[in-house]
């Protein structure tokens, strides 16, 4: 099986990364805002000896294209299925973190006879509100102005306080990966964020199981926020983290793996 790939979608290239056994459970895993496909790296060597990974660099982000000045959730969303399409996968598990839930759940939307269960991290439902719709103009203006500074604070700010000294290492690193992010691809996503709808009612439609991880000290996702998303689900289970924000795949990485590649095993019982 070939690992890094891209596959040429409306003339651009979306680079993916395939792993593991063919013909097995299929994992797909979205990264979220300012990352890529390297945030799930561990994950990904874990799993591979036993089920199918497929991760992938969304538009904008990692060694995949900027497409246009705005990406929406259902375009990438569009992409991602291209992606499943051209190497064959007829279902899947797929978990999305932060951004990635998004894209996942306008996923759902559209594909969720494709669907064998949906995992969102530190994701949600919601539109945007009015303030958050503000914020995200904020943050505009600062990647307009000052790219590697809005980066540095933002990917801070996305851990626990009281971990980052322990989590140090790992902060930085996911800095020089952010780092690489092109701007035009930041811009993109900021205003394909602030345009996606609520997704509520997918939510209530959807047959296959849900997983949420949150985490308590999450300052993007609040843990209520994150409850009232939950209880929408048909069928839905939920992680609550301690001493965990925006990133729970890394700041409880252990715990998070093992959990999720349960939950893929759950989906295909």
């Amino acid at each position: 099986m070939e690992l890094h790939r891209t596959l040429t979608y409306k003339g651009h290239r979306i680079h993916f990364r395939e792993e593991g056994k063919e013909h097995a459970q299929t994992l797909v895993l979205l990264h979220g805002f300012l990352q890529n496909l390297d945030v799930w790296s561990s994950y990904t060597l874990t799993y591979m000896r036993s089920i199918h990974i497929v991760a992938i660099d969304l538009p904008g982000h990692g060694y995949s294209d900027v497409y246009d000045n705005v990406h929406t959730m259902d375009f990438m969303a569009e992409a991602v299925r291209a992606i499943l399409n051209e190497i064959g996968v007829e279902q899947c598990v797929m978990v999305g973190h932060s951004m990635g839930g998004y894209v996942a759940l306008a996923f759902a939307e559209h594909y969720p006879y494709l669907l064998r269960g949906l995992g969102l991290v530190n994701s949600h439902a919601f539109a945007d509100t009015p303030e958050q719709i503000q914020s995200r103009e904020t943050n505009l203006q600062t990647v307009r102005s000052n790219t590697p500074a809005f980066v540095i604070g933002y990917i801070s700010e996305l851990f626990a306080p009281t971990r980052r000294v322990a989590l140090n290492q790992d902060i930085k690193d996911l800095q020089d990966t952010c780092l690489e992010t092109p701007q035009e691809g930041i811009v993109a996503a900021i205003q394909g964020m602030a345009l996606r709808p609520s997704r509520i009612h997918v939510l209530q439609q959807l047959e296959v199981p849900t997983l949420y991880i949150l985490g308590k000290e999450d300052t993007k996702l609040p843990l209520e926020y994150g409850m009232v998303v939950a209880m929408e689900a048909k069928h839905a289970e939920v992680l609550i983290l301690a001493d965990v924000a925006h990133m729970a795949l890394i700041e409880e990485r252990d715990y998070v793996k093992l959990r999720l590649r349960n939950f893929v095993s759950t989906c295909y019982f």
